[in-house]
């Protein structure tokens, strides 16, 4: 896949994925932007990318703090022609302890931030007439419910939607909008029989089709895909990116084999 001549802006690019999908990017010939809240680690990200690269800090949540790093990446980089949502937060607290600040923060970051990043980069290629593409970050926890992360299942099913209505709005105007859907991703992949760092870790490999975790390698190629050029008839998609612990549960035997 080759973004030469393109400029790519990312959020979330201070965390485990979003700076490996600005590498792999950089490697295709793209200009990219990462931003992100920690200054520090998004300036660390985007020093380690080869090619042109700039990092910029601020809330996806502010208007203000997006709308001055969009206009800062285009000022330094150029029009933007692929925007990446991968900004997101994942605390897991039951409801019944949960106090709504937390409930808030969870729907800003996770869907307040995103719509506000497709509203400012459509918005600039609606105007300039040019095609464009957008990848948002969802998850697993979009379509499968788990204990402690109503918040977050409920924000990440707010993305799945609002990636179906924003490819039926931009369709029009030629920009594609599609997300990806990664299950369990960890810094190195965590196998079956592995030492394990906690049960947690341990339930989710077995529950997962391909027995192991995924790593950040395993998203950046599927967003590659849905931004590239090989995919332009591709748009309001939700691509599972999970080792297939999207389709059950594959960690239940056979019926029979518990008789």
């Amino acid at each position: 896949m080759d973004f030469s001549g393109q400029t790519v802006f990312i959020t979330g690019g201070g965390g485990r994925i979003a700076p490996v999908v600005g590498r792999r990017f950089a490697e295709a010939g793209a200009a990219v932007a990462l931003f992100d809240i920690d200054g520090a680690r998004v300036e660390a990200a985007a020093h380690g990318l080869p090619g042109r690269a700039a990092a910029f800090a601020g809330d996806v949540a502010s208007e203000a703090d997006v709308a001055a790093a969009v206009a800062g990446c285009e000022a330094r980089l150029g029009p933007i022609d692929v925007l990446v949502n991968a900004a997101g937060i994942f605390p897991n607290t039951p409801l019944l302890e949960m106090d709504p600040e937390e409930w808030d923060r969870v729907f800003d970051v996770n869907v307040r931030g995103m719509m506000l990043c497709c509203k400012a980069v459509a918005s600039r290629l609606v105007a300039r007439g040019a095609p464009g593409a957008i990848v948002n970050f969802s998850s697993g926890a979009g379509s499968s419910a788990r204990a402690g992360s109503a918040h977050y299942c409920g924000s990440k099913a707010a993305v799945n939607l609002l990636t179906h209505v924003l490819a039926i709005e931009l369709g029009p105007h030629g920009i594609r909008v599609n997300a990806v859907a990664p299950g369990l991703v960890t810094d190195t992949p965590l196998r079956r029989g592995d030492p394990h760092p906690s049960r947690y870790m341990e339930m989710m490999v077995e529950a997962t089709p391909m027995r192991r975790t995924g790593v950040a390698e395993d998203v950046a190629g599927a967003v590659l895909f849905l931004a590239s050029g090989d995919s332009p008839w591709t748009t309001g998609a939700i691509l599972e990116v999970s080792g297939g612990s999207h389709c059950g549960r594959p960690h239940v035997p056979l019926s029979r084999d518990l008789r």
